[in-house]
């Protein structure tokens, strides 16, 4: 299995921090792993088990605590698993298969078998929005709604954003101000959060011990997306740097007519706290049991 960490200590260090800020998870909750064919997947579950059904997937270069502060909301109304994707710096197995395998939809539909569920909605940031589509494309009638943060696989990615963020992540402070411009598209707050800074730290320590990806994500074909038959919502920022929001908007809705998008000003790649708009979406689609 692909070593993912830079060093044994590194790992233990962003594996520390992680089960230390999971203690704080915001709402009560299930933590647990599930067996899948590709290693252990490990999921935070949330919310009255009698509600729809909701999955959450991160992007690259993290873990569920990308949720921390979207999951009180969405709770409210949904049965929510947050799942730490494989080969990231969560608590799933390190195993990364290739993009082109057909691995990712067969390990997301071993979850849903793992998990009991016939269905579901899906809620994809980033690489796990490309996983999202996957799954979508190869098994739609899983698929309740879905949901997409600034996803992969629509249009070509700026694959120079990583190693910049490499680079500038070795110049301390001022090397996260250059990242934080990058991330938000060049608006950098004037001041940050204690809650947003230790968020930052924490992914300025993943950036110091772990390994990202470097495989070229794979776009999608015409013919792919033409089977997305669901509810779609596509959330972009007006200044991403990394995915091109509007090719990515107007190609998915070329494809998959039904599309309702957001383009959000002043916002790059951190497509964040959407959680109200998410279940705008995704109520009048679903049954809530108060």
């Amino acid at each position: 299995m692909e070593e993912v960490y830079k060093s044994e200590g590194g790992k233990q260090e962003i594996l520390g921090k992680y089960r230390e800020m999971l203690d704080a998870w915001p709402v009560k909750n299930r933590q647990y792993e599930v067996a899948t064919s590709f290693g252990p997947t490990f999921v935070i579950e949330s919310g009255v088990s009698e509600n729809p059904p909701l999955i959450l997937l991160h992007g690259s270069m993290s873990n569920s605590l990308t949720w921390y502060g979207d999951v009180v909301t969405l709770s409210k109304t949904h049965h929510v698993f947050a799942v730490d994707m494989i080969g990231e710096p969560g608590l799933s197995a390190p195993s990364r298969p290739s993009y082109e395998s057909g691995a990712y939809p067969l390990w997301l539909n071993e979850i849903f078998l793992a998990l009991g569920l016939k269905s579901s909605a899906i809620v994809g940031l980033s690489l796990g929005g490309w996983m999202a589509l996957s799954f979508a494309s190869q098994y739609p009638e899983k698929v309740e709604q879905l949901v997409l943060l600034c996803p992969g696989g629509i249009a070509p990615v700026s694959f120079g954003l990583l190693w910049k963020f490499l680079f500038f992540s070795l110049f301390g402070k001022w090397g996260e101000q250059q990242i934080l411009k990058m991330l938000t598209g060049g608006k950098v707050p004037l001041e940050v959060s204690p809650g947003m800074e230790e968020g930052l730290a924490f992914t300025m320590l993943i950036n110091k011990h772990f390994k990202p990806r470097t495989a070229k994500l794979p776009i999608y074909t015409d013919e792919a997306l033409s089977k997305l038959s669901m509810p779609i919502l596509i959330i972009c920022g007006e200044y991403d740097q990394l995915i091109p929001a509007q090719k990515s908007i107007s190609r998915l809705k070329q494809l998959a007519p039904q599309t309702e998008s957001v383009l959000l000003p002043n916002t790059g790649h951190v497509v964040i706290n959407q959680a109200e708009r998410i279940l705008d979406f995704l109520t009048p689609h679903t049954k809530i049991v108060s």
